[in-house]
């Protein structure tokens, strides 16, 4: 059986959610699992006409059955894990099935609140963060002053962990930010209020997995954020700070790349884009307000209004070439449903000299222009269609087109947010 990565192959906000949960209702799929990212992640997904929003626990934890896993490579918010659960559990949702990395790294307070002053401080060069923490969590992680899950229960280890963090924090926040320091028992009373919950969730995922793997079970990894969010292949300094690509699962969940089948990137029928930085095929006029519109394009964790453009095919070739991707799933081609005409950007303009890849470097992706084909609208609601053949022959010529120069195959091809909502085009 297996193991399958499903990841964005734009910046985010592609319908991840979507594609992931329609693998674990379609086929037999034992574990889900975040390998990245924290809580600025979401994922919306709809079940029975419910719209359910996952942050930071994987989407497999809407399909009974199947057991969610929290990897090695998140940071986690203990306060954000519990409230997301709480929220779930509210509903009605069974969420025993939760298996969380002892090597994951915590998101404490005061990452929030070095996130938070550090992006004003910024101003005018601000990255555009969520402020949540998830930078600064990943900074430790990487200066080697982090706090893993296993620390919460050993005090004396937490509290050593926590001294040595803050005795650089402190620094900053007095002495640049003019901000008060950060209190060590403060911070650990925090973090050990969640510990005899988070006990029981607690395990060697890497070990986990490899033995699922061995006997046979089915993987899916889900992303988060996307490609050109990646700290080392996306639109550097505006992207993440861990590697949403299908390379960062194996490093993010403890796996080798040799156990991996399949690698699906998730991609708009259009193009959107949160925070600051570079987007080629942006739209400032009257057709990116209808793309914000109609595509409903708020942010699911952070409820900010996403930027809007038309469908970039030297991104979607840039995607498919670093994750090594085997099909793409098109989601919210129902979006276009009213355009008469609908540009797509085949190449970039640079200097005046055409490219058909991405640039080599930031200012040049930044002085790209996009070069548009264009392709005629369908004019009809399409989200009844069931299958790819029902589509009006003006939106297959479109999906088709897009195939072709995005360099993979089309798996599949979303017409709404349902669950039934979905075409296939390629069956794996």
């Amino acid at each position: 059986m297996p193991a399958i990565v499903v990841l964005g192959a734009q910046w985010g906000d592609e319908g991840k959610g979507k594609a992931t949960d329609l693998l674990a209702t379609s086929s037999s799929i034992d574990y889900v699992v975040r390998t990245s990212g924290g809580h600025n992640a979401g994922h919306t997904i709809v079940v029975n006409g419910q719209k359910y929003a996952t942050h930071l626990l994987p989407s497999g934890i809407l399909t009974p059955g199947a057991t969610s896993v929290i990897a090695n490579g998140v940071v986690v918010s203990p306060e954000a894990l519990f409230r997301e659960l709480d929220g779930l559990i509210e509903r009605g949702v069974e969420v025993a099935d939760l298996v969380v990395s002892s090597n994951a790294h915590v998101i404490a307070s005061y990452h929030t609140t070095i996130d938070k002053v550090s992006e004003r401080f910024l101003g005018k060069n601000q990255i555009g963060t969520t402020g949540r923490g998830i930078g600064p969590a990943y900074a430790d992680k990487v200066n080697r002053v982090g706090i893993r899950v296993a620390d919460l229960f050993d005090e004396e280890v937490l509290r050593a962990k926590v001294e040595a963090a803050l005795d650089i924090r402190n620094h900053i926040l007095t002495k640049v930010y003019n901000r008060r320091a950060i209190e060590v028992d403060a911070v650990v009373e925090e973090l050990t209020q969640y510990v005899e919950r988070l006990r029981p969730m607690v395990a060697d995922t890497s070990l986990l997995l490899n033995k699922a793997l061995d006997a046979g079970k089915t993987v899916l990894f889900e992303g988060a954020q996307a490609t050109l969010l990646d700290v080392d292949h996306g639109t550097y300094p505006f992207v993440t700070s861990s590697s949403p690509i299908a390379g960062g699962v194996c490093t993010g969940a403890g796996v080798g790349p040799t156990r991996i089948d399949r690698v699906i990137g998730v991609i708009k029928a259009y193009t959107t884009r949160v925070g600051s930085g570079p987007f080629p095929t942006e739209l400032f006029d009257a057709d990116g307000e209808a793309l914000q519109r109609i595509g409903g394009e708020i942010g699911v964790s952070t409820g900010r209004t996403r930027r809007c453009g038309w469908y970039d095919a030297v991104i979607a070739r840039y995607a498919s070439r670093v994750n090594g991707l085997t099909e793409f799933f098109l989601t919210k081609l129902d979006v276009l449903d009213s355009w008469e005409q609908i540009p797509v950007c085949v190449a970039y303009e640079i200097d005046g000299v055409r490219h058909e890849e991405m640039p080599m470097t930031q200012p040049e992706f930044e002085r790209a222009k996009p070069v548009y084909e264009y392709f005629e609208g369908w004019k009809t609601d399409i989200s009844g269609c069931r299958t790819f053949e029902e589509l009006p022959k003006n939106a297959q010529v479109y999906v088709k087109a897009l195939e072709e120069m995005s360099g993979a195959k089309f798996w599949g091809v979303g017409v709404g947010p349902g669950r039934e909502q979905t075409l296939v085009v390629n069956p794996a």
